[in-house]
């Protein structure tokens, strides 16, 4: 039963995965994600629905559009792909429970705007708006539950004003990326959002620094810092907890 279960988990993921790649796509172009159904970007031709299983129709398209031809950006299954995993190890990780749910809505969130970020360099507030909204829910849902709600309260104050600080007082930021802070806090609560957002600096600092090596980037260039926000807050739903255990353990005492 278990498997069966793991197996329905990543199915979800995937489909999910395909969604967020049509968010990934429209919210910068300012179109809607509902409409209309999903179609070749280059002629324009709707796609059937046996050309949009996630992956496989990828693979069996040889990676081109049925009509056109055109190329499918490899993107596409890549997103898919990491989207499953990412949720079947949600699942693994803490079951079918509320924390689940909280994270694979995060996760998902966290996808879009990173690849948003990514590609334009812009965070859209309609994104944080979804971000802020859910995590008030759960922050409800909790409460109910009896879980100590101040906690997430704190995290997205802590979170939001560091990067906002910074974004207005060094201008090395943008306030969309105090954005992404915010509402992650609220999903996190305070003592993951501080693992959060130093593992943010981390990543983006070894990933920076890469990117110059290789000449791929210069000093100059403007680097979006929302992939690192979105790739540090996932990192820190699996690990954060564990970080925290070993640094009490090592370095405290």
């Amino acid at each position: 039963m278990f498997i069966l279960d793991l197996i329905f988990v990543m199915i979800i993921g995937l489909m999910i995965g395909s969604f967020l790649n049509v968010c990934i796509y429209r919210i910068p172009r300012g179109e809607s994600i509902a409409y209309p159904p999903s179609h070749c970007t280059d002629c324009g031709r709707k796609i059937k629905w046996y050309d949009l299983i996630p992956i496989f129709s990828y693979i069996l398209l040889k990676g081109k559009c049925r009509y056109c031809c055109e190329k499918i950006s490899i993107r596409y299954p890549i997103i898919e792909f990491v989207t499953g995993i990412l949720f079947l190890l949600t699942y693994l990780e803490y079951g079918p429970s509320i924390q689940f749910v909280k994270y694979v809505v995060l996760i998902a969130i966290l996808i879009v705007v990173g690849m948003i970020d990514l590609n334009t360099t812009d965070v859209y507030f309609s994104t944080s708006i979804i971000g802020i909204v859910f995590g008030i829910i759960f922050i409800l849902v909790g409460a109910y539950c009896h879980d100590d709600f101040k906690q997430y309260i704190f995290g997205a104050l802590f979170g939001g004003g560091v990067i906002a600080s910074i974004a207005l007082f060094t201008k090395a930021m943008g306030l969309g990326d105090a954005e992404i802070c915010f509402y992650s806090g609220l999903f996190l609560g305070i003592k993951l959002t501080v693992i959060s957002i130093y593992f943010s600096f981390i990543f983006g600092s070894i990933i920076t620094l890469l990117l110059i090596i290789l000449k791929k980037k210069e000093k100059k260039d403007y680097i979006a810092f929302g992939p690192f926000i979105a790739l540090a807050s996932i990192f820190t739903m699996f690990l954060g907890n564990k970080v925290l255990m070993w640094y009490f353990q090592n370095m405290i005492y």
